[in-house]
C-alpha cells in the first residue's frame, strides 16, 4: 500500500531534521520503503511517498522523529488505479 506522509517540521527547524538524517539515516524499520520526497522551500513541510504492508511500521518509524516532526500519514492510490476503479 502507498502512503503520503506529510511531515510538519516543528519550529520550522529543517536543519535539525537534516542533521539527524545525516548522522542516523532514516531510521526506518524493515518493510517500510521510502520512494521519494518533496520539501517546501520554507522548510515547513516535507511530503514523502512511502510503501508498506503493515501500518504499525509507521509507529516505529515516527517514534524516532516525534521530537522534531509531527506526522500526517494518508493512504493513497495512484491516479491510474483510481481511473481503473472508476471505469
Amino acid at each position: 500500500m502507498l502512503y503520503m506522509v506529510i511531515e510538519h517540521f516543528k519550529n520550522r527547524d529543517g536543519a535539525a531534521v537534516y542533521e539527524r538524517a545525516r548522522t542516523s539515516g532514516r531510521m526506518m524499520p524493515d518493510g517500510l520503503t521510502y520512494i521519494d520526497s518533496w520539501v517546501e522551500p520554507d522548510f515547513n513541510r516535507c511530503f514523502q511517498l512511502m510503501e508498506c504492508d503493515d501500518e504499525a511500521l509507521f509507529r516505529q518509524w515516527t517514534a524516532n522523529w516525534s521530537d522534531l516532526v509531527a506526522f500526517e500519514i494518508v493512504p493513497v492510490i495512484t491516479s491510474k488505479a483510481a481511473r481503473e476503479m472508476m471505469s
